[in-house]
Parts: C-alpha cells; structure tokens; sequence
C-alpha cells in the first residue's frame, strides 16, 4: 500500500506527555479522567485541542501544537498543565509523571470506554490490562520522505541514552523490579510495539504495513507503535523511546536532545552523509542494558562492539550538539540534561526517596507530585 509522508518544515517540534491521575491522600491511581476532560473542555467542543482522553480512566495526555523552538513546547505544556490543575485543585486529586506508578495495582485500573481501547483489550488481553504505563513521546519534523528511515535508524543509536535519562519506572506492584525502566521491557509485549525493523527503503516499510492490514493484525498506521516511528501524516519522526518524565524541565530535556540530534542527522543527509547504523542485535541488547541499568548502563556504540558507559557518552554528544541547540535557539534545554546527570534520573531519585522513608513508596508518590508542580527535578539528598 502507498504511504504517503507530508513533509514538514526541517526541526519543528512537538511534545505529548501523559499523566497519571492519583488520590491527594492516599496516592492511589484515581479513574477521574473523564470527570477532568469534561471540565477543562471548551464549550461547543467535543473536547479540549490538547488535554486528551488516554487507554485508561487513570489518565490524561497532554499535547502540543506544531512549534518552532523547545521553549514553545515548554510554554505549550505548561499552559495545557496549569489548566488541569486548576480543574483538579478542588477535587482532592493531583497528577505526576513516571513510567510506573509505584505501587498502584494493574488490575484495579479501568479501561476507557472507547472502541479502539476494548479492540487492543480484548485482543492483547492479561498483557494489554497491565499496560499501566506512562510515557513521553517527542515529534521533530523532517523536509523530506528520504531522510525518514536513515533518520530513524540513526535515532536508535542514541534510544539507550535517551530511555536511560528519562528511566522512571523502577517499581512495579510495589516491589522494586531492579531494573531502571520496567515500563521498556512491559510495553515491547503488545503486538507491533518495541523496536522497530530497519528497512532501508521506503517500499520495503510500505509491503510490511501492507502486511500488517492484510493479515488484520492493525487497523490503522497509528496502531504501529514502535519505540520510533515515522508519523507520516504530521511529517514527524516520532521519538517515543522515553518513559514518563516527571517534570517539564526534564521533558524540554529530552526534547531539546532530540531535537537536537534529528537536526544534526538531517543536516548530515543535506551534505550527502551516510548516517551511522547500528545492527539491530546490538541494538537490541542496548535497550535491554539501559533498561536494566538506566544511567550505569555500558552501550554497545558501533558495528564493531566497542563499548562506553553511558553517561560519558551522554557528555561528549552534548559538546558535539551544541552548534545544533545554538541554531535551534534551545542550548539552555539541551544542557538541561547536565542537571538529570548531576542529580541522577527519576528511577535513582525514586529509589533514593524510598531510602530516605524507610521504604515508603506513598513518600514516592508524593515526591512525583511536588516535582510535578515545581517543575524541577528535586535533588535526593534535599
């Protein structure tokens, strides 16, 4: 089947954040979702432009418009935030961001009452009901239909330091999982989600969702849901490697290193380069190994298996992107990710808190709160 990709203009950015909904007292996961997106929608509308209905009653998603620079999509975010608070505030209910809740239970949560969530229920059944994840997902926009699959390929070289930044979801069910990111390995379970295939043209993506139609494992483009994926009809590559992030400076963060890295790699394509790519066993084991690991994981960064912990790596690309976050007018968000390195990633912070309150994962959860409404990772040892 033909695909068509609408270009868009190189390097606009976009962001969409999904939040949970939980009880002011007690920390539980709250089924108000509907309650909320009624309030904030505008009247004579069917619903808010960008304050979303998600899988579950448990959860809401926030989304930006089409926007040049990372400090528009924080602007977007925080307004589309501010309105959910004020609708929230008198309802005893507050909202945070991670990969996981902590200790809320799968199978207590609703489903919301919507086709295409009871079609992906009723297919996936026990492992589409524990899909009680959250995630943050970043769109960058790309001139042209031939940079897609180079870019996306070039992409998964960084998805390791990309899910061990934004790691999060270190709980599950109220035990430690021992991995930095649980949500990566839960969410590879659905069908067509996980890594996506390199193909290496634009006909051989076009045969596989031709497949896919034909054989009725998707109804639509959009039920592919790769940890990157092409978004052709917004003209997007759609970075949605990252767990929850549970606060906006480290969202502009890891929009502004995406952003940042897609420019670079389109850039690179203009001037007749070759991006570089990686075979997809290692880059299966490097998503994997920043699972489990998140900031101390070692990754695999070429063909040749040559090794670097992570962090070093994450330290160097920033030097190397600075020219890029200077044109793209975004160097203090990109050097937000400094501070997600000084201060550790939301799985150490979680875990550190949990230290600090003799294992309480409600201090968790009430420590995902505050950073929500400061806006601002909060330093474990405060």
């Amino acid at each position: 089947m033909r695909i068509d990709f609408t270009p868009s203009r190189r390097s606009t950015v976009g962001a969409e954040w999904e939040l949970a909904l939980v009880d002011r007292r007690s920390g539980e996961l709250s089924s108000v979702a509907e309650r909320i997106l009624e309030a904030v929608r505008p009247d004579g509308q069917r619903e808010h432009p960008k304050i979303k209905q998600e899988l579950l009653l448990n959860t809401i998603e926030i989304i930006t418009g089409v926007c040049e620079t990372v400090g528009e999509v924080a602007a977007d975010l925080s307004g589309s935030l501010e309105t959910v608070h004020s609708v929230i505030d008198p309802l005893g209910v507050e909202v945070f961001c991670a990969g996981t809740h902590p200790f809320s239970q799968w199978y207590q949560q609703k489903v919301t009452d919507k086709a295409r969530y009871q079609k992906l229920i009723d297919r996936t059944q026990w492992w589409g009901r524990q899909m009680l994840i959250y995630g943050v997902h970043v769109h960058v926009g790309l001139d042209s239909r031939d940079k897609v699959l180079p870019v996306l390929d070039a992409l998964l070289n960084y998805a390791p330091h990309l899910q061990a930044l934004s790691a999060s979801s270190p709980y599950w069910g109220a035990e430690d999982t021992g991995y930095a990111s649980n949500r990566a390995l839960m969410f590879q379970q659905l069908p067509t989600a996980g890594l996506p295939f390199q193909f290496r043209e634009w006909a051989e993506l076009e045969h596989y969702v031709d497949d896919m139609f034909t054989t009725g494992v998707i109804d639509h483009l959009s039920e592919i849901r790769w940890d990157i994926r092409p978004a052709p009809h917004f003209g997007t590559i759609e970075m949605r490697v990252c767990d929850g992030l549970p606060t906006l400076a480290e969202v502009s963060a890891i929009a502004a290193l995406t952003q940042c890295l897609v420019d670079d790699f389109s850039e690179r394509l203009d001037r007749g380069e070759e991006l570089p790519r990686l075979p997809p066993w290692h880059v299966q084991e490097n998503k994997w190994r920043a699972a489990r690991y998140g900031l101390d994981a070692i990754v695999i960064l070429d063909a040749a298996g040559r090794e670097r912990l992570v962090t070093d790596d994450v330290a160097d690309l920033l030097d190397r992107l600075e020219p890029v976050a200077r044109r793209l007018d975004c160097v203090a968000e990109l050097r937000g990710i400094e501070t997600i390195l000084k201060h550790g990633a939301s799985y150490q912070r979680q875990r550190a808190v949990a230290r600090e309150h003799n294992g309480s994962l409600k201090a968790v959860v009430a420590s995902l709160v505050a950073e929500m409404r400061e806006g601002s990772p909060r330093c474990p040892e405060s």
